[in-house]
């Protein structure tokens, strides 16, 4: 039946949020997203992990910056006129993460492959939901919960 495809959202597809660090795209779910803003001065915080930059200012607010690079294992490249905040809320938690640029905005219409099956590491396989595939065009979509670090629920 064509409705059961549609009740289980297929037609409608996930919205992405692209953005490119080093070679390769990256996504997120639009329903995290908040906004995409030009990189601003970052104020470093002491004994933050690693992979915190440090904090910013956001209309009064506090926001922390994860170096999204640097949480993946990636090697780090320096920053450009493209290189972008792309500010998250994750359960209550409101977070920035710095991209090397934001591709674009679009709809994958098919399910995402499992990580497990594409990549060969447990470690790195936590940071990622999903790998999608838009005409051809993988796009590796994060799990924003592991990245920021959120404990899981037992249930």
């Amino acid at each position: 039946m064509a409705n059961e495809d549609t009740k289980n959202g297929l037609d409608e597809g996930i919205q992405v949020v692209a953005f490119k660090l080093r070679d390769e795209e990256y996504g997120v779910s639009i329903l995290n997203v908040q906004e995409i803003r030009n990189l601003t001065d970052i104020t470093r915080v002491p004994f933050a992990a690693d992979f915190i930059k440090g904090v910013i200012n956001l209309r009064g607010s506090v926001l922390p910056v994860i170096d999204l690079k640097q949480r993946l294992g990636l090697e780090q490249t320096p920053y450009t006129e493209s290189t972008r905040i792309v500010t998250v809320m994750v359960d209550d938690l409101q977070v920035g993460m710095l991209v090397d640029a934001v591709t674009e905005v679009f709809t994958i219409k098919s399910k995402p492959v499992d990580p497990k099956k594409a990549v060969n590491g447990k470690e790195i396989a936590r940071f990622l939901s999903g790998i999608g595939n838009m005409d051809g065009r993988l796009v590796i979509m994060l799990n924003l919960e592991e990245i920021v670090g959120l404990p899981k629920e037992d249930k």
